[in-house]
């Protein structure tokens, strides 16, 4: 039975890194989206600008994003947003590594 538990730990981990690669990989794909000026009466589009808008919500008006010619801009709110959550990621990755290795040296002093 403890070799169950033993698993949820690296499940969890293997969870959050699944999710902060696909915000990470959405929020990099809007970024390009915008850079190279995607237009937005295409469906894809504007899905993945509903889809990422709330994403980028905590970062909203931090940053100007400058307009090139031609329609291209540059998003500097979600490059911040991309590199928070990468952070965020690696903070909760690495509180979770902690946990499991005091986790399993109180179980070896305890005599498990």
């Amino acid at each position: 039975m403890n070799r169950v538990y033993s698993y949820i730990p690296r499940l969890i981990e293997s969870l959050i890194n699944f999710v902060l690669s696909v915000i990470e990989g959405f929020l990099g794909l809007r970024i390009l989206l915008k850079l190279f000026g995607a237009s937005t009466t295409a469906p894809f589009v504007t899905w993945m600008y509903e889809t990422t808008q709330p994403l980028l919500y905590p970062f909203q008006g931090m940053f100007p994003s400058p307009k090139l010619p031609e329609g291209f801009i540059i998003e500097f709110s979600a490059l911040f947003a991309l590199i928070a959550y990468a952070f965020m990621g690696y903070i909760a990755t690495e509180a979770l590594e902690t946990l499991i290795y005091y986790g399993s040296r109180r179980r070896k002093k305890d005599g498990e």
